[in-house]
């Protein structure tokens, strides 16, 4: 696919982004130019997740590793999490993949609300 071709993942599924999805979620929140030492340090979105449990240390380490200012590494922070709050209140839409029968949807689409929800409720988020 090509670079103008290329559509940023959804929202709600950060917690399965892959490295590529990571990549096109930080050219929408202008911050592009951490793309390739993102991607050659394998942060995908499972990584993102757990970044909500990081230790200082931790966070230390991931912002030298990726070289990040640390108002970047507070624009990505503040994005992941207004991302999990939109998903507490459904304010975000969950669409059929693409391999689910037409008429699964409704039945789907519920399934994965509650799952996200649950999901993002796990992740103690903090007021």
């Amino acid at each position: 696919m090509s670079k103008g071709k290329e559509r940023p993942p959804e929202p709600l599924d950060f917690f399965i982004w892959t490295v590529e999805d990571v990549g096109l979620s930080l050219e929408e929140i202008n911050l592009g130019n951490y793309r390739q030492i993102f991607k050659e340090n394998g942060v995908n979105g499972e990584y993102l997740e757990s970044m909500s449990m990081f230790t200082t240390e931790q966070i230390l380490r991931f912002i030298r590793k990726c070289h990040m200012k640390w108002g970047d590494f507070i624009i990505l922070c503040k994005e992941l999490r207004r991302i999990k709050v939109a998903c507490l209140k459904g304010e975000q839409k969950v669409r059929r993949p693409w391999w689910a029968p037409r008429c699964l949807s409704v039945v789907f689409v519920k399934a994965a609300k509650c799952n996200r929800q649950s999901r993002v409720v796990s992740l103690k988020l903090e007021p």
